[in-house]
């Protein structure tokens, strides 16, 4: 049969009218996305520099370590420079340069031939927040094909996970947990999750899961096999899509994680199911460089190219940077970071025990989740905003809340440690001073 003729004075769609999307009216119906606080808390400092001038103020609500420590060695962005200029400055691929990604996948993380995994697994993202952009989009066009569905996330999750994946149409639901094991992922949670979600209106399912550790904000760790168990619940109970977050994993007392550890866990049809996310921003202080990637199936990764060339392409100068990296070395290139982080990391244990509080603080990663309660009550603070106020006003320390996360997080406050060892300590003692004035 042939096509009729459109007479070109006559609109048409640029589809088919099978594929046109349906009018929907839930942006109408959307809740106000909020700004993300980490880029407004500083301004809480300012009272306290203008009415203490000379006395030095601390910023425990760090998720920056080109801020608060040295960042990317100056070497390094030399060398990357070098590769720009080398490289040009014409449109590259939609998912990053092949020797960027053959690089990624043969120097950083080391494929084994086991699980069949190559350059062709890996797309580069602009930094962390493009590739989960680009992740949700991957979980409702690949996973349930339904805008409204679920992302599943813990019971204080990382603030972005929710507004980021909700703008995109991906309804967020916060897991069962307790408090006691720091709110970690349970099997029974999982399965309380995809049996709500089946009763809520318009049966709704879950998308995908978001496993990340070290945890932000918590700093809960969780070991592979952990992740791996936890994994294979969530695939088991029909869920799609798990994304492993590890953008904190090389900044650890320990090693950091084996991606081909947990690939060959799974079998084939599973492993399509996976998809990992890491980067320079946490691990190498890159957070204005824009340098993450992903690593996925090959239908995620075209997928995620076809929909890149008409969006947000990743900059040239964060994959130089990772090359740049992984010549070296990258846990080399990282000591800058890991080091005073981990170095840290021990001092705020040890000072979080002595004196006596209440804290979760895993191996790796930046922060440490410090109970407040007893603070709020002493002070009349209804949540920890109103403490962290106190604190920045009065003691020049800044923290982030625990309510920015979620109301289970309401008493606690994620104290950031990504600084030197002497500031840290320096910190935690005006943190206690404020804590102990509350009680007098």
């Amino acid at each position: 049969m042939t096509a009729p003729i459109i007479s070109s004075q006559t609109p048409v769609f640029t589809v088919p009218d099978a594929g046109l999307v349906p009018v929907n009216g839930f942006p109408a119906t959307q809740v106000s996305i909020p700004q993300s606080r980490m880029f407004v808390i500083k301004q809480l400092l300012a009272k306290f520099r203008e009415t203490h001038p000379g006395v030095p103020a601390y910023d425990a609500s760090q998720g920056d370590g080109g801020a608060s420590l040295p960042g990317v060695p100056t070497p390094l962005l030399e060398r990357a420079f070098e590769l720009l200029k080398k490289n040009g400055t014409a449109y590259d691929p939609p998912i990053g340069i092949m020797p960027f990604r053959k690089a990624t996948a043969e120097q950083y993380w080391g494929f084994d031939s086991t699980n069949g995994y190559t350059a062709e697994n890996i797309a580069a993202t602009d930094g962390g927040r493009d590739a989960l952009e680009k992740i949700y989009q991957a979980m409702i066009w690949l996973g349930t094909g339904r805008v409204g569905d679920v992302l599943l996330v813990s019971r204080v999750p990382w603030i972005s996970y929710m507004w980021g994946s909700y703008g995109l149409g991906l309804n967020v639901l916060l897991a069962p947990g307790e408090e006691a094991n720091g709110w970690e992922y349970t099997e029974a949670a999982l399965e309380a999750s995809v049996d709500f979600c089946a009763k809520s209106g318009g049966g709704r399912k879950i998308a995908g899961i978001v496993i990340t550790s070290p945890d932000n904000p918590t700093g809960r760790c969780l070991s592979p096999e952990r992740q791996i168990a936890l994994a294979q619940k969530a695939l088991s109970l029909g869920i799609p899509f798990v994304l492993f977050d590890w953008i904190y994993h090389q900044i650890t007392e320990g090693q950091p994680m084996n991606i081909n550890t947990v690939l060959n866990a799974f079998s084939e049809a599973d492993r399509k199911k996976l998809i990992f996310m890491d980067g320079l921003t946490k691990s190498l202080g890159a957070s204005n460089i824009r340098g993450a990637h992903m690593v996925a199936s090959k239908e995620v990764i075209n997928f995620v190219t076809s929909r890149a060339s008409h969006g947000v392409m990743p900059n040239f100068f964060g994959q130089a940077v990772a090359m740049a990296a992984y010549e070296v070395g990258f846990r080399k290139a990282a000591a800058p970071i890991i080091d005073p982080t981990n170095a840290s990391r021990k001092v705020v244990r040890e000072f979080l025990k002595e004196k006596g509080y209440r804290a979760i603080i895993g191996d790796g990663g930046y922060y440490a989740f410090i109970d407040c309660t007893e603070a709020l009550l002493a002070g009349g603070f209804p949540e920890t905003p109103q403490f962290i106020e106190y604190t920045a006003e009065n003691y020049g320390l800044t923290a982030i809340a625990g309510s920015y996360f979620s109301d289970a997080g309401k008493n606690w406050i994620r104290f950031s440690y990504a600084l030197p060892v002497e500031t840290t300590r320096a910190a935690l003692a005006r943190f206690d001073e404020a804590v102990k004035a509350l009680k007098k």
